[in-house]
């Protein structure tokens, strides 16, 4: 086992120059390998919602559903720093019951980071979960749960007026005490001001160049197919490559060609005449 990353390396990173590589995890298998790959972060996002349960949005994903999923990704990367994102609804009612739910992250599935979404509005929370100890990441920008209120998964901050609100709400993130910030969908002019006048890692996704990157892991591989965001790269198509194996595979079953000879177990030599032996009796 390696050392374990803390936030203290991913500021010197910041202050260093270094960028810190991230992406969306939401399995064991998935987790193991980005921790191999060298990646300083993993997100247990809400995007579980669409990617792995299938809905429209991540609005229905519970608490339940995501300290499941960090759990699993802390066994697969166990020196890799973790952020597990609030769900809908587990902030929006109070700060007491947004910092019951970061502690049940913090006990139960053993995260570094707790992720929520909101400027301005999201100020109390952000210090009541900071005060009790416990990281903060900001998010601003497109914020994916309350998109309906900003007119659906549209860029943000691309007006002066949109952009000024916008790095407002980084500094009010900031001053409530996150340890950083993730932008997205926001033009990389705006992104990088942030960067270079916030002393704390801005994080992009569809941002421009920051502190670093973070992308649905989805995405990249090429698996989720509902639809691609403008800023996404896709570095494989793995979810092509799914659907002509599946396509194979049912194929050869219905061809009786699989399973063959060579994917059975056989009985001990002698062993099968003594079975008919014994159900002639």
């Amino acid at each position: 086992m390696g050392k374990k990353k803390s936030r203290f390396d991913l500021q010197k990173m910041k202050e260093d120059g270094r960028r810190a590589v991230w992406m969306t995890a939401y399995d064991f298998t998935t987790a193991q390998l980005a921790e191999r790959a060298g990646m300083e972060m993993l997100l247990v996002g809400d995007s579980l919602g669409m990617t792995v349960y299938g809905y429209d949005g991540t609005v229905p994903v519970t608490m339940d559903q995501c300290i499941y999923h960090c759990e699993a990704v802390r066994r697969g990367a166990p020196d890799t720093f973790i952020i597990g994102d609030m769900p809908f609804g587990s902030y929006q009612s109070g700060w007491k019951g947004a910092v019951e739910n970061a502690v049940r992250f913090y006990k139960e599935a053993n995260v570094d980071c707790i992720k929520l979404e909101g400027g301005k509005r999201v100020t109390e929370i952000i210090k009541a979960i900071s005060n009790a100890g416990m990281l903060v990441m900001g998010h601003i920008g497109l914020t994916p749960q309350s998109s309906s209120a900003l007119g659906g998964f549209k860029a943000q901050g691309r007006t002066a007026e949109a952009a000024m609100a916008t790095i407002e709400d980084a500094w009010a993130v900031y001053e409530a005490g996150a340890w950083s910030i993730l932008v997205e969908a926001v033009p990389p002019e705006i992104t990088k001001m942030m960067a270079d006048e916030l002393p704390v890692p801005i994080y992009g996704i569809g941002a421009g160049d920051c502190d670093g990157q973070v992308m649905i892991c989805s995405d990249i591989l090429g698996v989720f197919q509902a639809f691609t965001p403008k800023f996404v790269k896709k570095y494989a198509d793995i979810g092509g490559e799914m659907l002509k194996v599946f396509e194979s595979y049912s194929a050869d079953v219905r061809a009786g060609e699989f399973p063959a000879n060579e994917h059975t177990y056989k009985m001990i030599d002698g062993e099968l005449d003594k079975l008919k032996t014994m159900r002639k009796k």
